[in-house]
């Protein structure tokens, strides 16, 4: 099956083989959160990135493997609401950006900042802190060995926009860390996981950086 990166809340995982890791992605929650197991391909080690919702959906798709962490992207609720379930049934560690990590309903075992590196078996995942959505949202990035990245963003960018802000102020903050951080480093063929809806590739978003900043969302 050909990755689509579509899934529905109720509907079939999505898989994509990035070489050493298989992400998987599945839709949660009434929010329609999207939550990701990366599994090494070589060690078979797992982490998730976003234990957004349904427990027992996100028991399921981990299976007898277990994990070893669980990432959150950021302290909004949507993100988090099966953590403390998940957490005391698979007795994962847990990562969170530094910013964000007292929001969350469970101790954080793993503060990170910017340059911080998480790991998954073999592979490892680099953080970027990218503020102005929440102060400690974390992006998660993976340069597969075919030369892809592939951006796991949480809510700070979408298919068609960043993410939800609630002041001007914030809007800036975002919209300058997003360029910056993420446009103005990684090329056009990078593969971003939104933790709503469908992916996109910063190739397709870029034409629209402009128009962004010119509407203020």
């Amino acid at each position: 099956m050909t990755y689509t990166g579509e899934v529905e809340v109720g509907g079939p995982a999505d898989v994509q083989d990035a070489t050493d890791l298989i992400i998987t992605k599945v839709a949660v929650g009434e929010m329609n959160n999207n939550a990701y197991l990366l599994r090494c391909n070589l060690t078979g080690e797992q982490i998730l990135i976003d234990a957004a919702n349904e427990h027992d959906r996100l028991v399921e798709l981990i299976g007898d493997a277990g994990i070893t962490q669980i990432v959150t992207t950021h302290r909004h609720g949507d993100h988090w609401q099966a953590l403390e379930s998940l957490v005391t049934a698979t007795g994962a560690t847990t990562v969170a950006g530094e910013r964000d990590a007292d929001e969350l309903p469970v101790p954080v075992d793993v503060r990170v900042q910017t340059g911080a590196r998480v790991r998954v078996g073999s592979c490892e995942l680099e953080v970027i802190e990218i503020a102005g959505h929440t102060p400690g949202s974390i992006v998660l990035a993976y340069d597969d060995p075919d030369g892809i990245v592939h951006l796991f963003t949480g809510d700070s960018l979408f298919p068609g926009g960043v993410g939800k802000t609630w002041s001007p102020e914030d809007f800036a903050t975002l919209i300058d860390e997003v360029e910056t951080k993420i446009f103005g480093r990684f090329p056009d063929d990078t593969r971003v996981y939104p933790g709503h809806g469908g992916d996109t590739t910063l190739g397709a978003e870029r034409p629209h950086l402009a128009e962004w900043r010119e509407r203020g969302w």
